[in-house]
């Protein structure tokens, strides 16, 4: 058998340790609480004890696992595997995490930013299948994205290609990334119940969270829906930017674009059409990732597929 690869889906709530394959099966999977308040090394004690019992449970059944896999956000420094405080892991800051799993497991170790992965996963195993040029949107705490052009993932120059959220999209606005106003803050998870409670503070304090409005948008709910159509605007102006810069022929969007589907998407893509040069926008699909809630766990898995998937195709 070929061996396996362990994947660490690293996030500011959970993080996912997954075993799975080079053609993106998923074998085995556990869920652990980030805890990021508590400081690095106590995430990081859990984390290796989560991949040791993977590790374990892999042996036991005969596995041979090849190397390790890690999905996060950034900033970081993905060839040497740096951290730079993700704002969704403070106190992260200049945290060699490549080095520090590698003296760990003694196995080799790759790092990709979460939405070059989550671009990576639905690109090989998604909606993105035969594409050329790709841009894939986080949409769920945070709002990034991972850039295909002409078939190669690309990073950037300082590995910071894709912070899209930082788009200062309105003069003013929810507080995100550190601006009013930026597309993170109009278009992140959080962004729901923080525009619930501006638009319709009536009926929604500070109690109402993101999954209810979902779930009230889904049933009819004409407020919820008001909410909707409100992040729908500016994602679609922020896809209008996108598409006339980089002019891919398609857009997948994760998260929320997965739980709400055309109740956000449609109303987005009126937006992105009104916005956007016509060219750009009839050449462009914007879709939901095809992976759904999986895509986490194929991310992951993902930084050592691109580096690993390609050797083994020369050598069969």
């Amino acid at each position: 058998m070929e061996g396996t690869i362990i994947g660490l889906d690293i996030g500011g709530t959970k993080f996912a340790v997954i075993e799975g394959t080079l053609a993106g099966q998923v074998l085995a999977r556990s869920q652990h609480p980030t805890m990021p308040e508590r400081g690095f090394e106590d995430t990081f004690q859990r984390l290796c004890a989560a991949i040791e019992e993977t590790l374990a449970a892999a042996h036991e059944e005969g596995r041979q696992v090849r190397a390790l896999s890690v999905s996060i956000g950034g900033p970081l420094d993905i060839e040497r595997g740096i951290i730079y405080s993700p704002p969704n892991l403070p106190g992260w800051d200049a945290i060699p995490l490549k080095d520090l799993l590698h003296e760990r497991f003694h196995l080799p170790v790759y790092v990709e930013h979460d939405g070059n992965a989550g671009a990576l996963a639905e690109w090989h195993f998604g909606a993105g299948k035969g594409a050329r040029n790709l841009i894939f949107l986080t949409m769920g705490t945070g709002l990034g994205a991972g850039i295909i052009l002409n078939g190669q993932l690309y990073r950037g120059t300082s590995d910071l290609a894709g912070e899209v959220g930082h788009i200062r999209i309105a003069p003013d606005g929810p507080l995100a990334y550190g601006k009013r106003g930026s597309w993170e803050g109009y278009c992140a998870g959080p962004a729901f119940a923080a525009l619930a409670q501006e638009m319709f503070p009536q009926r929604w304090g500070q109690g109402i969270s993101t999954p209810e409005i979902t779930r009230l948008a889904l049933e009819g709910d004409a407020d919820a829906l008001a909410v909707v159509e409100r992040v729908a605007y500016y994602l679609g102006q922020g896809l209008a930017i996108l598409a006339d810069i980089l002019n891919p022929e398609i857009i997948v969007i994760g998260s929320m674009a997965v739980r709400l589907g055309e109740t956000l998407l449609a109303p987005a893509r009126r937006a992105m059409e009104a916005e956007a040069l016509p060219g750009t926008y009839r050449i462009c699909r914007v879709v939901p990732a095809a992976l759904g809630e999986r895509i986490g766990d194929i991310a992951a898995l993902c930084a050592a597929i691109e580096a690993l998937a390609p050797a083994e195709r020369e050598n069969s």
